[in-house]
């Protein structure tokens, strides 16, 4: 394709040894020429490092630091590619992808960013369910849910540096939500395409499944609503049941399709208590 942005792709990682193995493979597997994969390492302690020795294309660097979102802030500013995506050291892309997301930039150039749709895995690799957008619609984002996983998002690095980054000093678990507030403050143009981007792994290894880490994901997304003027008690629940509502009418009306049941209720088996990540920051003792 004429005018292909190059993508650069930014793992943030530490001590992810049962799982940067299949990370690694599936950007190397992507059929798309233009790609850099960047991995920011907190300071591996596991093996992570001799996986990365050994890693053939892969440029990395491994430093204390002050958590993921800060290696994901390092890794986007290091970047040479014009568009910029982050992938979890647990998470990976699925085959092709890198090509239609180029596609769509190329087809879309007034787009400062994009994002696509999400397959939840076990740790196993397993599919637990798919979750499936309509757009990026502000409502549904500012009063109810953050429909634009940073795994299925690719932003132009031009935007990322314009809007000031993440805010890593701030949050330890929602740095994302914060910064897709602040696209659309800052009115970004932020497309959706109909594609299976990544598979989102829960397991044993993560923070995502683990009840600590979502309980404080809850009080930093509190934060953040207020910070951004939203209002909370009983007017803030009607916002909630609306942004939802709206939510499931677009997916109908644009995909064919509703959530007839919640995700939630569909990951509730796959959350622990405790899991067993490691953190630098302190995460892992919430």
């Amino acid at each position: 394709m004429p005018n292909s942005p190059k993508i650069s792709v930014v793992t943030p990682s530490f001590n992810s040894i049962h799982t940067i193995r299949a990370t690694i493979a599936s950007v190397a597997r992507q059929d798309y020429p233009h790609v850099e994969h960047i991995v920011v390492d907190g300071g591996s302690t596991d093996g992570t490092l001799e996986v990365l020795r050994g890693s053939k294309g892969l440029s990395w660097v491994s430093e204390k630091d002050e958590g993921h979102y800060h290696a994901m802030d390092k890794g986007t500013r290091m970047a040479s590619g014009e568009v910029v995506a982050i992938l979890n050291a647990d998470d990976c892309y699925r085959p092709g992808v890198l090509g239609e997301v180029a596609a769509a930039f190329v087809k879309h150039p007034d787009w400062d960013g994009m994002f696509g749709d999400v397959v939840f895995v076990d740790g196993d690799g397993r599919e637990i369910f798919r979750r499936e957008e309509a757009m990026f619609d502000h409502q549904v984002i500012r009063f109810g849910h953050n429909v634009v996983n940073h795994q299925a998002l690719f932003l132009k690095k031009a935007a990322y540096l314009r809007i000031g980054g993440y805010r890593y000093k701030d949050f330890k678990n929602c740095c994302d939500y914060e910064f897709v507030m602040r696209l659309i403050r800052e009115r970004c143009r932020v497309g959706h395409i109909p594609v299976y981007i990544v598979d989102y792994r829960y397991h044993e290894h993560g923070q995502s499944a683990d009840l600590r880490v979502r309980a404080n994901m809850a009080r930093e997304s509190e934060l953040i609503r207020k910070e951004y003027g939203l209002p909370g008690g009983f007017l803030g629940d009607v916002l909630r049941v609306y942004a939802r509502l709206k939510r499931q009418a677009q997916k109908l009306l644009i995909r064919g399709k509703c959530d007839l049941i919640p995700g939630g209720l569909l990951l509730k088996k796959h959350l622990r208590e405790k899991t067993t990540f490691s953190s630098n920051i302190g995460v892992d003792k919430l």
